[in-house]
């Protein structure tokens, strides 16, 4: 399918924006191991097609407005924080936690709350768990939105750790390298996953801000100091930056680099919607280039005024067709 090039959303006639605010008629624990327990709510209609949000980070967990791109009427819509992040338990942790745990956790969940098939939706990394559990789980899934490509491979963690989106934003970057000594710089990923995982709690916390401020300062087309602020916060900080570094340092836990392109012909009878924004400077758009090759009957929509988040208008207004076009026909007594 040739992909979309998407006008700035200001020319939108009819531009989707966020569906009112809902609130969870649902919530719960889930333990998925000895170790962890699952935070997980359900919002919009009981009786309705269910359909799974999947959070980025690694290590982020969910927030209300995720429950907005969803029409609260029709979708039974589902949220959990993975291991380690947000509500659940214990708090940024990465011990068995890998890309296969969280995507066996997403088959407990979808069998405890007793859903037989569901819609998939995921961004930045909650894209690479989304197309890791949809390859292995296929016929669980009716279909798939997936936002700010990520598959986790070398160049791509290059890109963010080495040299690529520090061109874009060098006095970001300047803070980000600066706070690793000198002798250390030629690796800064390796550099922080020693301090964030090391003994010493309060360079733990040191590391972890500096860390999700550089990446909150590449997370909009245009940066926002709010967003900054609110990756700075101390407990999100510490979740994202600790898990992140794990997942990146770990390759993902993949077999070999690609592997979710490799795999992607598993996903040739699952719907999918692929939405991509030009100036995504976490993900760039490479790799959404690879799985709209890799899967050329998906839809791929590149938002050409837009960076990585959902938020961002272009994007949100793509997401939000998406999840409307892919509703299932209403089951009738």
């Amino acid at each position: 399918m040739t992909p979309r090039l998407e006008p700035s959303p200001m020319s939108h006639p009819l531009l989707h924006t966020l569906f009112p605010v809902c609130e969870p008629y649902l919530t719960g624990m889930l333990r998925v191991s000895p170790i962890h327990e699952l935070y997980y709510e359900e919002s919009g209609n009981p009786q309705g097609q269910p359909v799974l949000f999947i959070h980025g980070g690694p290590g982020s967990g969910t927030e209300p407005n995720q429950r907005r791109f969803f029409d609260a009427k029709h979708y039974r819509i589902v949220l959990f924080d993975q291991r380690g992040a947000g509500r659940s338990r214990p708090h940024a942790s990465v011990e068995e936690n890998t890309t296969w745990d969280l995507v066996d956790d997403i088959e407990k969940l979808r069998k405890h709350l007793h859903i037989d098939r569901w819609l998939v939706f995921g961004g930045s990394w909650g894209s690479t768990l989304a197309l890791a559990y949809a390859e292995k789980h296929p016929e669980h899934v009716t279909g798939l939105i997936v936002r700010g490509i990520y598959l986790l491979t070398h160049s791509e963690i290059d890109w963010f750790f080495r040299r690529g989106a520090n061109v874009i934003f060098p006095d970001a970057w300047e803070s980000f390298r600066d706070f690793i000594p000198k002798d250390e710089q030629g690796d800064l990923l390796a550099a922080y996953h020693r301090r964030l995982h090391g003994p010493d709690p309060k360079l733990q916390q040191l590391a972890a801000v500096a860390f999700a401020r550089w990446e909150a300062c590449c997370s909009r087309l245009i940066l926002d100091q709010a967003v900054v602020a609110r990756f700075a916060e101390g407990r999100f900080a510490y979740a994202l930056s600790r898990i992140e570094t794990h997942y990146c340092v770990n390759r993902g836990f993949f077999s070999h680099d690609g592997q979710l392109i490799t795999d992607a012909h598993r996903l040739q009878d699952v719907p999918t919607v692929i939405i991509q924004g030009r100036y995504d400077l976490i993900c760039p758009m490479e790799s959404a280039w690879a799985l709209h090759r890799a899967l050329p009957q998906a839809e791929f929509h590149i938002v050409e005024d837009a960076g990585h988040s959902a938020t961002e208008l272009g994007i949100t207004h793509r997401l939000i067709e998406a999840t409307e076009r892919l509703k299932l026909p209403k089951k009738h007594p």
